[in-house]
Formats: C-alpha cells, sequence, structure tokens
C-alpha cells in the first residue's frame, strides 16, 4: 500500500510540476513524460525525501538555467541543447537517480541514498558550473591541458564555474540533511560530505569527457566548434573528433554515475 501511495504522489507531483514547467518553457513536449517517469520511479522506491531532493533539484537548476538568459543566448549555438529540456537530457538528468531508487527499495542501505544524492548533485554542480560559469569575464581554460578556449568549449573550466560546482553540490547536500531531519533521521548530517564530493567529482568528470571523448562537430557556415550535429537552419555539421555515440546526454548520465559511486564510496569509507 506505501508503495502505490508513493507511485500516486509521484504521478501527481511530477505530472503538476512538468506541466508548469511546459508552460513556462523550460521542458518540451517530450520532457514531460521524461520528467513524470523518472519522477513517479524516484518517489515510488525511493520515498518523499528522494522525490523532494529530485524536485528540489529541478527548480534550482532551471531557475539558473533562466537566469541573464538573454547573454547566454549568444554561446546557444555551441551547445547542443537550450534550456528547454527534451526526454534525452530528463533521463540524462534524472536516469541515474532513478535506478538508485529501484536499488533502494530492493536493498534499502544509507549508501544507496548516499550515491543518490551523489547523483543529483552531479547534475546540479554541472548545470550551475555551466549556467554561471559562461559569465564568467576571462575565458575558460581545458581541463585537460589547461589552455584557454572560448566560452562555452566542452571540457572548458573556470573559477568561477569551479565554485558554482561546488555551491551546486553542496546546495543538494544542504537539502537532503533538511529533509532527512524533517523525516526524523538521525544521521542526517553525516550525508552532506559525500554528496558535495560525489557532486563535485561527478561534475569535474564531465568537464573531462567533454574535453576528451564527447563528440564534437564543426559548423562550416558558422566556422566554429558545436555539439550540435544539425543547426537550428537544418544544414548538417562535419564530425570533428570524439566518440559519435558519447553525446551531452550521455556524458551528464554517465558522469552522474561516476558521482553516485564517489559519494558511496565517500560514505563507506569516511
Amino acid at each position: 500500500m506505501e508503495l502505490l501511495t508513493g507511485f500516486a504522489l509521484g504521478i501527481l507531483i511530477s505530472g503538476f510540476i512538468s506541466g508548469i514547467a511546459f508552460k513556462r518553457g523550460s521542458l518540451s513536449k517530450s520532457g514531460v513524460p521524461g520528467a513524470m517517469l523518472v519522477g513517479t520511479l524516484i518517489f515510488g522506491f525511493g520515498g518523499w525525501v528522494w522525490g523532494a531532493l529530485l524536485v528540489s533539484f529541478f527548480i534550482l537548476s532551471t531557475l539558473l538555467s533562466h537566469y541573464k538568459s538573454g547573454i547566454k543566448e549568444n554561446l546557444a549555438e555551441k551547445f547542443e541543447k537550450g534550456h528547454r529540456r527534451d526526454l534525452g537530457q530528463t533521463l540524462a538528468n534524472g536516469g541515474a537517480g532513478a535506478l538508485l531508487a529501484v536499488l533502494f527499495f530492493v536493498y534499502p542501505k544509507p549508501f544507496t541514498l548516499a550515491a543518490f544524492a551523489g547523483a543529483m548533485a552531479t547534475v546540479n554542480a554541472d548545470t550551475w558550473a555551466t549556467e554561471l560559469g559562461v559569465l564568467a569575464k576571462k575565458p575558460p581554460r581545458l581541463i585537460t591541458n589547461w589552455k584557454r578556449v572560448e566560452v562555452g568549449t566542452s571540457g572548458g573550466i573556470s573559477v568561477q564555474g569551479t565554485m558554482a560546482t561546488v555551491a551546486g553540490a553542496l546546495s543538494i547536500a544542504l537539502f537532503l540533511a533538511l529533509f532527512l531531519i524533517v523525516d526524523g533521521s538521525a544521521n542526517a548530517y553525516q550525508f552532506i560530505f559525500p554528496a558535495v564530493a560525489g557532486g563535485a567529482a561527478g561534475s569535474l568528470f564531465d568537464s573531462f569527457l567533454g574535453a576528451t571523448v564527447q563528440v564534437i562537430y564543426y559548423s562550416p557556415k558558422r566556422q566554429k566548434e558545436t555539439e550540435k550535429k544539425i543547426d537550428a537552419d537544418g544544414s548538417e555539421n562535419i564530425y570533428k573528433r570524439g566518440w559519435r555515440w558519447l553525446n551531452n546526454d550521455w556524458v551528464n548520465f554517465i558522469s552522474s554515475l561516476f558521482g553516485s559511486l564517489v559519494a558511496a564510496c565517500a560514505w563507506i569509507i569516511f
């Protein structure tokens, strides 16, 4: 009965939030069922604390994606997708969390919750790093060789972006601690360090993948590198480097898995 209640709650809350997000332009039509699927699984198998943390990530990342959006529009040509999340983006950001919720239902151990916090902290930290890092006054440096690159380049990091990474991970950690306190947990604060460690590590791993093996194309029309295979006008870009299957969605998903692993290890070790 409790499981059915969780699923019902997940459908209602994720449906309500997805509907608002769609109307406000934060979700595309395909993104709505993706967000509802992830939300229902996490609420249903994980419980309200897990679901509340997912909602916190979605609200925080959505608000930040609209912050100074006018300035960021000039950088849209660099990124594969914009702030209007589609099915792939919702699954990439919440897919690892949904899998961990299922695992937690089968094997309800604290390290599984720590892993979930690491996954959510990773995607939130990466969003914050991107949304705030592109506003830095100085150009970023490539994480692999420290050479200066254009703003928006995959794998580029900056001081401002790195600070945003830590802040994004910490915000998820603090929200989790708050929800656990409300839920009556006696060890709520023990999840803060694993979540921050996992989130920061996962976000930096995202940058590493972006600089090394993520697929990158070249736009002859704009004479620039881009994550987009097809430009907005329909013209096809030229493959330049990286694994052809490893687009930004896959990078986000793999990075969230990495962040969850780091968080779980931090929980077990410390």
